[in-house]
């Protein structure tokens, strides 16, 4: 069979479709934050993102004409207002594209493992490879400016060491009473970055937002990201570890809504499926009972919130499909 006759799999549909949604709605962060940054270096960086993703959309648009494939609605110059005063600083536009590139290049690495049509397989290698160097063009940026907060250290073990098989060391190894390794002090670090950056995001949205609803929601994603930040914070300080307080990125004082509400709800809707990705990564890494305790409680939450973000976005009729399989049973009616 000819490469151009074989059709697309549904992990690549999903691939792309999944793909251009997201990059559509990234697309209205760019936008806004083009209309007011003066940084010159942040400012390059967020023109090369955005005409990265508008690239990968019109490669998407192409390879879902060919196949005579629907193009996504997604997000558009509809759901970003570009008169509208500045909402974020340029330091938090710096870390938004630094956290999006953490995101970013997860979400391309997952997905070259599950495409294999040549084209669409070519196509996710060469957006894995603009995300990393947008990626480390971001955290070069903010090292250069003294506001990467660095993971935890440690001093360096002097030997090779292997876990003594006697119950009662076994016990205090998943116990709570052994110090924090290196693989649990990273995770918690980075548990606590995210939700720190999520929080600014949130401030955000909550001033703008005129939806009661929505606003109460994006209310709810704040105080469940300050819950994780004090509880993974306390487990550090009862450690004898520095807790970790990312440097303060600041949200203006403006009340003008720079995006829709549906954009708003979408995009913390599709960060609780990160914050479940990263707290299922912490407790593989994790072997102290109270740390998979603390992450599998959350786990829960995240889930219930998202669950209930979800269920607006269907009841405002903002929830895009995603592509469905021939309905069989109705077929056969």
């Amino acid at each position: 069979m000819e490469e151009q006759d074989i059709r697309l799999t549904t992990s690549e549909i999903s691939a792309l479709w999944t793909t251009y949604i997201k990059s559509s709605a990234l697309n209205c962060f760019y936008t806004h934050f083009l209309t007011y940054l003066k940084d010159e270096r942040i400012l390059s960086l967020i023109e090369d993102s955005l005409k990265t993703n508008v690239a990968t959309m019109r490669e998407i648009e192409r390879l879902f004409v060919s196949e005579g494939f629907p193009i996504p609605s997604g997000f558009t110059e509809k759901d970003v207002d570009t008169s509208a005063p500045p909402l974020y600083t340029d330091i938090f536009a710096l870390s938004f594209v630094y956290r999006g590139g953490q995101v970013t290049s997860s979400h391309f690495t997952t997905i070259v493992s599950s495409v294999a049509r040549s084209d669409v397989y070519d196509f996710f290698e060469k957006c894995l490879t603009k995300s990393l160097s947008l990626y480390k063009r971001s955290l070069q940026l903010m090292l250069e400016k003294g506001i990467y907060d660095r993971p935890p250290k440690i001093n360096y073990p002097k030997s090779i060491e292997y876990i003594d098989h006697q119950p009662s060391l076994l016990e205090n190894w998943l116990g709570e009473t052994r110090p924090l390794n290196a693989l649990e002090l990273s995770e918690l670090f980075f548990v606590i970055e995210r939700n720190c950056i999520g929080i600014i995001l949130l401030k955000g949205f909550i001033q703008t937002s005129r939806d009661k609803e929505v606003k109460e929601y994006l209310k709810k994603g704040k105080k469940l990201s300050e819950k994780q930040i004090t509880t993974f914070n306390n487990v550090l300080v009862k450690d004898d570890a520095f807790p970790t307080y990312p440097v303060s990125m600041e949200v203006t004082a403006s009340t003008i809504a720079p995006f829709s509400e549906k954009l708003m709800l979408f995009f913390i809707s599709s960060s609780n499926s990160v914050g479940l990705s990263t707290l299922c990564q912490a407790i593989t890494m994790s072997t102290r009972k109270d740390l998979a305790v603390h992450y599998m409680l959350f786990v829960t939450e995240i889930m219930k919130y998202g669950a209930s973000g979800l269920k607006l976005l269907v009841e405002r009729g903002w929830m895009e499909q995603p592509p469905q399989q021939d309905d069989r049973k109705d077929l056969s009616k």
